[in-house]
This record gives C-alpha cells, sequence and structure tokens, in this order.
C-alpha cells in the first residue's frame, strides 16, 4: 500500500524504504511531475510490521509518534469517562422530565421556563456524550485501519482530527462541571479599554482583544465584535465582543480587572508599558431575568462619536445608575432604540454580578461605597523583555510563552480560576 504526501520542496523525494513497487511509483511521478514544475510529491513506502519496535521507530521517521499517543490517550479518556457521564446526565434529564410532570407550569411562568431551558440544556449534553462515543470509536476504528496493511497519512490525519474533537468536548464538559455560578452557563459580552499611558496601551488593548476572538475560535465558536473605537495612528481606545455560547460568563470572569504589560518582572527595574482593563457581564441567551430599575434612577444621554474613517456619527446611548454611580454605552446598534435597548440590558448584568459579589439579595441593597474600582483590580502580568513569561496574579500561574498566551491559549489560566472556585465553594 502507497501513502502519497503532496509537500512542496526543492530536494529530491524521500524514501523511508524503498521497493519496486515503490521505485516504479516514485518513476512515474517523476514523469508526471514534468507537467507540474513548481510541487514535487514525497512518497512514503511503509510496510506494516509485526514488531511494535519497529512500527514506533517507523512513526518516529514520519514524526507521527506524537499524534498516535494523542489518538490513543484521547480515546482512552472518551472510554473511561464518557459511559459514566452519559448514565449521569440520563438520569438527571430523567429527573427533569419527572419534574416537569409533577409541576404545574401555569402557577409559576419564570420558575417553568428555567426547568425547561435545564431540561433543553440536559437533553443537549445527552446528545453530545453520545455523539463523543461515536467520534471516539471513530478515531480508533480509523487508526486502526490506517495501520493494517501501511500507514496510510490520509486516514491517520481524520483519526487525529475526530481525536482532537473528542479532547476538546471532554475538556469543555469538565470544565462546565465545576461552573454552578448562578450566571456561569451565560453568554459573555467582554470590554476592553485602553489605558491612558500613551500609544503603547492602544497597542496592546487591541492585542488582548485578538486574544479573546482568537479563544473563542478555538472553542469552534465566534466572537461577534459589536463596537470598536480605533485610534487615529494604530490601536483601540476600547472594543466590545459578544460571546453567544453557553458558560462563556463562567470562563470569562476571571478576566475581569487589569492586565498589565510589562518590560520586566523585577519590581525595582520594572516599568509599566502598557495598561488595559477588561470587563465581563453575562449575556442572558434564553433566561430573562426580571430586574427592575426606576427611571428616576437613570441618566440617559447620547452624545455623537465620531468613529474612524466614517462620516456618519453612531448613534450612542449612554446610561448612568445614580444610586451606585454604574455607567455602561452601546453604540454597535443601527438605530438609537436598539442601542437603548442593549445598554440597559448592559446595565441590568453588571448590577446583577456586582450585587452578587456583594452577597446582597438585590440591587436595591448595592452598597455604593463597597463597589470596587475595575481598575484597581490587577488580573495578570504580562513579561517581554528580556524574557517572557505571563503570570496570573489570581492564581499564581505562571506560563513561559507569552505569544501562546496572546494567540488565545488561556485555557490554564482559566483552570485554575474554577479549581479555585471549586475549593473555596464560592462562586
Amino acid at each position: 500500500m502507497l501513502v502519497c504526501i503532496p509537500i512542496k520542496m526543492a530536494a529530491e523525494p524521500l524514501f523511508v524504504r524503498g521497493t519496486a513497487t515503490a521505485t516504479a511509483s516514485w518513476q512515474a511521478c517523476r514523469r508526471n511531475n514534468k507537467n507540474n514544475s513548481q510541487s514535487r510529491l514525497l512518497y512514503f513506502s511503509i510496510r506494516a510490521s509485526h514488531s511494535t519496535d519497529k512500527k514506533n521507530k517507523v512513526y518516529k521517521q514520519l514524526g507521527l509518534f506524537s499524534l498516535r499517543k494523542k489518538i490513543e490517550d484521547a480515546v482512552l479518556r472518551a472510554e473511561f469517562l464518557a459511559p459514566t457521564a452519559l448514565e449521569l446526565e440520563e438520569e438527571r434529564r430523567i429527573r427533569q422530565e419527572d419534574m416537569i410532570r409533577d409541576y404545574n407550569l401555569w402557577d409559576d411562568p419564570s420558575k417553568s421556563n428555567e426547568i425547561l431551558v435545564q431540561l433543553a440544556d440536559s437533553a443537549k449534553v445527552v446528545d453530545s456524550l453520545k455523539d463523543l462515543k461515536y467520534k471516539a470509536e471513530e478515531a480508533k476504528l480509523i487508526s486502526q485501519l490506517s495501520e493494517m496493511d501501511a500507514i496510510n497519512y490520509g486516514l491517520f490525519k481524520q483519526a487525529y482530527d475526530a481525536s482532537l474533537d473528542v479532547s476538546k468536548f471532554l475538556d469543555h464538559y469538565e470544565m462546565s462541571k465545576l461552573l454552578h455560578g448562578p450566571y456561569d452557563s451565560e453568554g459573555a459580552c467582554v470590554t476592553i479599554k485602553a489605558g491612558v499611558d500613551g500609544i503603547c496601551s492602544k497597542i496592546w488593548a487591541e492585542q488582548l482583544l485578538h486574544m479573546y476572538i482568537k479563544w473563542a475560535e478555538k472553542q469552534g465558536y465566534r466572537a461577534r465584535l459589536v463596537e470598536k473605537c480605533c485610534c487615529k495612528n494604530s490601536g483601540i481606545k476600547s472594543a466590545t465582543i459578544e460571546l453567544e455560547f453557553g458558560y462563556a460568563f463562567g470562563y470569562l470572569s476571571a478576566e475581569r480587572g487589569v492586565h498589565l504589560l510589562k518590560n520586566s518582572q523585577s519590581e525595582s527595574v520594572h516599568k509599566e508599558a502598557a495598561s488595559a482593563c477588561v470587563d465581563v457581564v453575562p449575556l442572558f441567551l434564553e433566561t430573562a431575568y426580571d430586574v427592575e430599575i426606576n427611571d428616576e434612577d437613570l441618566i440617559f444621554s447620547s452624545p455623537l462619536l465620531l468613529r474612524e474613517g466614517q462620516k456618519l456619527t453612531e448613534p450612542t446611548v449612554c446610561i448612568q445608575h445614580i444610586p451606585t454611580g454604574i455607567s455602561v454605552q452601546s453604540s454597535g446598534e443601527r438605530s438609537h432604540f436598539a442601542n437603548k435597548v442593549k445598554a440597559l440590558n448592559r446595565l441590568k448584568a453588571k448590577l446583577l454580578v456586582i450585587a452578587k459579589e456583594q452577597g446582597v439579595s438585590g440591587i436595591r441593597r448595592i452598597n455604593r461605597d463597597a463597589i470596587v474600582d475595575i481598575w484597581q483590580k490587577e488580573t495578570r502580568r504580562y513579561v517581554s523583555h528580556p524574557y517572557k513569561l505571563v503570570q496570573d496574579v489570581k492564581t499564581g500561574i505562571q506560563l513561559p510563552d507569552l505569544n501562546s498566551v496572546l494567540d488565545g491559549n488561556i485555557e490554564p489560566f482559566l483552570g485554575a480560576h474554577l479549581n479555585i472556585r471549586q475549593s473555596s465553594g464560592t462562586y
């Protein structure tokens, strides 16, 4: 069996082990390549060996040994966790169905809506776990098929892609089990504002924006950019993205606070090169929380903000909550009314988060003096010189790869924060 992997290269085709068949195939390939001088085909002809050591040696020669290990680990993890998780989630769904049968949905519409949403979520999880079992079996079967006669790179790549889906779902599922807060299952609205210390902070804020967008993409979702206030030269003054998928707020709530870019970690010689503030509030997807705010407690204003490169002004709406001093704004919608609705929803979400932090039963009980200025909460330090390091202030976690973190790989920080919440019992 012959595996053909197209790779653009200037050198002659490389053979791991030559055979008469491989030689003939290579000669035929050379004749075909005369019509296409821009690319060459790299041919591998590897006969499957019954010796594990020889097979591992071949895998290492192809650079596939670590990939095979990852496939095996993902399959074993799924085989160990999926059956138990599926059994527990099916029991949970049955209990919720029994609750609906015993409950008069018309007596309390809001409570009924909450139960129905939970039932729908349970059904989605059950379906996903069943799909996970199929994906794990698929990855295992394809991996075995790829080794039966010869190492088929195409099938091997397909098995690896399936294993990635398995690992990603299990990571998401395990983290979701740690999220028990009242708004953890909601989407998220993330606002990034640059500090006042020069153009560096504006550029830094834009890097953080891209970090969260890439994080969402790695989760298989899209971050919707709803507002962006650009600077004249480069960077941004502020930006807002909406993450319309479940548990986004639970994952990102720990990101709230100041993110500092430093030239050095040493306190004696460090210089803060840039700063930006990240705020995260719930984006309610299905459940609507009934929050009453008196009109006399609100101040509405509509400043005309001229966007960079645009001739028309946006219908911006700003709202200030007088009792708490909290202010929000919205400018990403096309109409004044739509921005007013969105700004009001953001205000309600922010007040609900503050009330939860203060442990009070409603927004009217919020103590204005006890509200912590988000600019006073340092969340993370990013060291760029003379070495690269990212240090999470809240958890103490340190990662040496700054570029990887800015590329959206922030799961270690999110997971560490969730573990601290779990151990302390604070949600």
